[in-house]
């Protein structure tokens, strides 16, 4: 076990402490003495003395690790997972080998996506545009600013000399205790705040800021939505919100897994029809995708996704959907409806090809594929 120099350090300071009061009166100068001495020592000096240079490889070799067969992280001589305390008493240094080792294997997750995925990077086709709403990123963390303490003498009678005793007492106990949260919580070095974002604070702010800002200010003619999860619940506040400008510029709406509900939402009877023809939700089932799937809701359409699995509703009936999307674009080119949002029966995984779309279906469908892959995927 290794043991730092702050640590042999701090010892004998506080073993020093612990004798000076067990005496008597006469060793309260020492005492003194020693208080302005701790209250002087800069921690987080102190604990960099020891620390190695920041100095880490640039390639996982370097680091010693590889990914095995499972694509598992795996140290190459002992086969151990990554370990983030490779050095005891060493947080900060810790951390940064952590962050240098993430680079990397960022950079490696990027190749392995072109070279075993077989992925392309592939431009838009001309005339398409794709936004994605960043609806759980509501607010950011900042240092949380230092209020000076405020002398409660200083509008008292008592003498100049009283009230600067007072307050040289109470800046030095100040330092005594961050000096003692720092050296028992040396990974808090930072009290932090959250700082809302302005008209962002939710998620359905967040829709509807994107759709004023952004969508409604497009030229864009047609306009369709996928919504997961409580993605669904944000794009209804919207249409609440925004209904007449909503069903003049969206053709048609995808939502996979949806929890939104028209009634606690109270979503209006206007609302509710729109829903009904211009909306399907693919929902977690057991059933074949595109089974119908029975609804307690009067408002959309629900068919199956193919899976009973919440994170893959939306990868697994991206056929399904973009099918419904060419419908619902060449019904509205020609002044139909679509004949999509109330099917029964299952179609067939290759009718369901999107020929006027074929490089936003590639960009979308092996991307997704690729998230799952990765990430255990929450709700969005």
């Amino acid at each position: 076990m290794s043991i730092s120099l702050s640590s042999l350090i701090l010892l004998p300071i506080w073993i020093s402490m612990a004798q000076i009061q067990q005496g008597g009166p006469d060793e309260k100068e020492k005492t003194t003495a020693l208080k302005d001495l701790l209250s002087r020592i800069d921690l987080d000096e102190l604990m960099k003395k020891d620390e190695p240079p920041l100095d880490f490889p640039d390639t996982l070799e370097g680091f010693e690790y590889a990914f095995n067969e499972k694509g598992q992280l795996r140290h190459i001589k002992t086969g151990e997972p990554f370990v983030f305390n490779y050095r005891e008493d060493l947080h900060r240094w810790n951390q940064k080998r952590y962050e240098a080792l993430g680079e990397i294997i960022t950079k490696y997750v990027y190749e392995l996506l072109e070279k075993d995925c077989n992925l392309k990077k592939i431009s838009i086709p001309e005339g398409y545009g794709v936004i994605v709403l960043n609806p759980n990123e509501n607010y950011i963390e900042v240092e949380k600013p230092k209020i000076p303490v405020q002398s409660s003498s200083d509008s008292s009678d008592e003498p100049a000399e009283k009230r600067e005793r007072k307050d040289k007492v109470s800046k030095e106990t100040k330092k005594r205790r961050d000096f003692y949260e720092k050296y028992r919580n040396p990974q808090r070095e930072k009290e932090m705040m959250q700082l809302y974002i302005r008209e962002n604070g939710s998620p359905e702010e967040h829709a509807v800021y994107v759709w004023d800002h952004f969508i409604a200010q497009s030229a864009a003619e047609k306009v369709f939505f996928v919504a997961h999860s409580y993605g669904g619940l944000a794009f209804v506040e919207l249409m609440i919100q925004r209904e007449a400008d909503v069903k003049s510029k969206v053709t048609a709406v995808a939502l996979t897994d949806s929890v939104h509900n028209v009634w606690h939402q109270e979503a209006g009877k206007t609302i509710r029809e729109w829903m009904r023809e211009n909306c399907c939700n693919w929902v977690s089932s057991s059933e074949p995708l595109d089974t119908s799937v029975e609804s307690m809701l009067p408002d959309c359409p629900r068919v199956s996704a193919g899976t009973d699995r919440h994170e893959l509703t939306s990868w697994k009936s991206f056929p399904s959907i973009f099918k419904f999307f060419t419908e619902a674009s060449e019904a509205k080119s020609s002044s139909l409806k679509p004949a999509l949002t109330r099917r029964s029966h299952r179609i067939k995984h290759e009718e369901l090809i999107c020929n006027n779309m074929p490089a936003l279906f590639e960009v979308m469908i092996k991307c997704t594929q690729n998230d799952l892959g990765l990430s255990d995927s929450s709700e969005e």
